[in-house]
């Protein structure tokens, strides 16, 4: 049984029953939240329960419970979490109004899900082959800051790499890296690491931060800037990084080889940290 949270109660999650009137089924009306949880550690909770925040602020839902109580939730549903390693869904809608009505209704009471599942990590043996991208025009709406739960543009993008083959779909807009699916991209060359600046353009991955963390740490500068089509398809190394891909190395992109066609030692640098961070080698 999976045990979810739904609007203050605990029960499992094939008895949640949601209101065809809520705003997040009607209109794609709110925003979540993935945690990950290394042997029933939640990792980087106080990143995650901000950005929530600043997603919920941003599109001005009042989620009715207050930080201690969604860290509270977070903290329930990982005490009984899949080990060694998993993960935590958290969404938000601005609940289920009397009428369906574009404008925000007046006192709407939000509307919260939460359950944990089993991550499967990218184990060592695939991290050493390493993975493929295609490439894809980036189509979504221009606030992809907010981790909002519209992401038709995001399914299209996945299951494009899913019929290719390959680990994820790398978006381009106006000639200039944007991100996955629902990933963060770095490029390497020469030594020097570059990943698109975090503004509206992208989400502001919990592990994008954590890497750009570790590599500063370990005396590898990281420009966050815009990073041209071009630096892409002539980079020496491609990582991607989000809560289930971690750090991943990327040896093709559609189709043609980055750098050797192995994982690069600039990769290998960072992602040895980051396991040694996590406590838990994949």
């Amino acid at each position: 049984m999976t045990l979810a949270y739904w609007n203050g109660t605990w029960q499992p999650l094939a008895e949640v029953t949601v209101s065809p009137l809520d705003r997040g089924f009607l209109f794609a009306d709110g925003v979540y939240e993935v945690v990950a949880v290394y042997d029933g550690r939640i990792f980087e909770l106080d990143a995650h329960l901000d950005r929530l925040a600043r997603s919920l602020a941003a599109v001005r839902i009042d989620p009715g419970l207050d930080r201690a109580g969604l860290a509270a939730v977070f903290q329930r549903l990982a005490a009984d979490a899949p080990r060694p390693a998993a993960t935590i869904y958290m969404q938000v809608t601005r609940g289920a109004p009397a009428q369906r009505s574009h404008a925000f209704p007046a006192g709407a009471q939000a509307s919260i899900l939460a359950f944990a599942s089993a991550l499967k990590r990218l184990g060592r043996a695939q991290q050493e082959d390493g993975f493929a991208l295609v490439s894809a025009p980036d189509i979504r709406w221009l606030r992809c800051d907010i981790k909002s739960i519209a992401l038709l543009p995001s399914v299209l993008a996945a299951q494009n790499a899913a019929e290719a083959g390959v680990l994820e779909t790398v978006m381009l807009r106006d000639g200039l890296v944007s991100e996955c699916a629902a990933s963060n991209v770095f490029v390497v060359k020469d030594g020097k690491v570059a990943t698109p600046a975090a503004d509206h353009r992208i989400l502001d991955g919990i592990n994008r931060r954590i890497a750009i963390r570790l590599a500063e740490e370990l005396g590898i500068a990281v420009e966050q800037r815009d990073v041209a089509e071009v630096e892409l398809r002539a980079a020496d190394e491609i990582w991607i990084t989000s809560t289930t891909k971690e750090l991943a190395p990327i040896v093709r992109l559609d189709g043609a080889a980055v750098g050797t066609g192995r994982p690069g030692p600039v990769w290998r640098r960072v992602r040895d940290a980051f396991d040694r961070l996590v406590g838990q080698p994949a």
